[in-house]
Formats: structure tokens, sequence, C-alpha cells
């Protein structure tokens, strides 16, 4: 083999494109909405209705309050999310029951098509999913991307052989679907906080 024949013809690295920086994930997190005005602004009548019937029904059991409260470090949460979106509709209003009960939880959803250029960063299994969730920490550095389902609902999908990806939201799920996931969405804040609370970053930044 010659040593012209060896030469590789792949694109270097800096042509793979890049992950925004933390100032441009601060920049779209300050340009999304809380969540009672991102429903005001995007949601039809109908549609905050669908959203606030679930956010009425998700009942947290005194230890997961006790865990959203044992929160200590701030963590922004931009939650990538669609009024219309049935998925969104049984999730999205348990982030801001969490909230309700975290001062550390800083909350915003963010309209799918409203920033394709962070959108297009927060993509499930290369598709635009929603509702798709980004947990940082307080400087913004990203530490957990998650959606859009959760392992409960997929498998309660799998069992019904679900082949919509994004159903209507018109039916609510039952009470032990919302309660499992719940549970799941929890598990996955609370594993971020504790990242943030263990890490020798942040340690070193707050002396603690």
């Amino acid at each position: 083999m010659t040593a012209t024949a060896s030469i590789r013809t792949t694109p270097p690295i800096a042509d793979a494109g890049a992950p925004p920086t933390a100032e441009a994930w601060a920049a779209a997190f300050v340009q999304a909405l809380p969540y009672d005005a991102f429903l005001a602004h995007h949601a039809t009548a109908d549609q905050r209705s669908r959203w606030e019937g679930v956010r009425g029904r998700v009942a947290l059991t005194p230890t997961q309050q006790q865990v959203l409260a044992s929160f200590k470090r701030r963590m922004p949460v931009l939650v990538l999310a669609g009024a219309w979106c049935g998925d969104c509709v049984n999730q999205c209003p348990i982030f801001a029951a969490f909230a309700a009960e975290s001062k550390a939880i800083d909350l915003r959803y963010l309209d799918r098509d409203a920033l394709p250029e962070i959108a297009a960063h927060m993509k499930v299994c290369g598709g635009q999913r929603v509702p798709t969730v980004a947990l940082f920490s307080e400087d913004f550095t990203p530490v957990l991307f998650y959606g859009d389902r959760t392992l409960s609902a997929y498998r309660a999908a799998a069992a019904m052989e679900l082949g919509d990806s994004c159903a209507s939201g018109s039916a609510p799920p039952p009470a032990d679907a919302l309660a499992a996931t719940t549970a799941d969405w929890l598990d996955q804040f609370e594993r971020v906080q504790l990242i943030l609370r263990l890490s020798g970053r942040l340690k070193q930044l707050h002396g603690e």
C-alpha cells in the first residue's frame, strides 16, 4: 500500500459541528417561558384545559415532596415542548409540580419551533421529539438530556402496541400511569441534583 493510498478521506472532527455553548443555552433559557406564560402564549383554550387537567391530577407523595424540598443547587430546566402534543400534555405539568416544591428548580418551557438552532441539539434518536428536557448546572453546563417518554411509558406503549408517537392528549393517562411517569421523571431530576451537589467543580465554586 502506498502512502497516498493510505490517506484518510473522512472529514476532520472540526467539521462535524459543535453543540451550543453555555452562553447559547443561557440565552435560549432567557427566551423560554414559565409554565403559565408558555400556555398563555402557545396553547389554545382546549389545549390549556388538557394541560391543566393533568396538572390537577399530579399527586406527589410525602416522600417525593421531601426529595424535592431537599434540593440545594440551582438547577435550570429547559423543556422543549409543543402545546399541541399529547406526550407534552401528559408529562409537562409534572415538571411544574416539581418546581412548586423546590426553589432550586428554575423551570422554563421552549416551543419546539421557536429556536430551531437550539432544538436541533435536543433530538431523540435523530428526531425532534417532544417533550425533551435539558437539565443544567447553574452556569448552564449541560448535565442531562432526557425525553420523549419515560421508561414506564414506553413499556406501556410497547405492551399496547401503540404506533402513534405523539397522541392527542384528549384521553388523560390513568392514575397509576401518571404516578409511574412522575416517579420516572423525579428519578432524573434527583439524579441531576445529586450530580450537582457532589460536583467537585461546584463545591470549589460555593465552598461546600
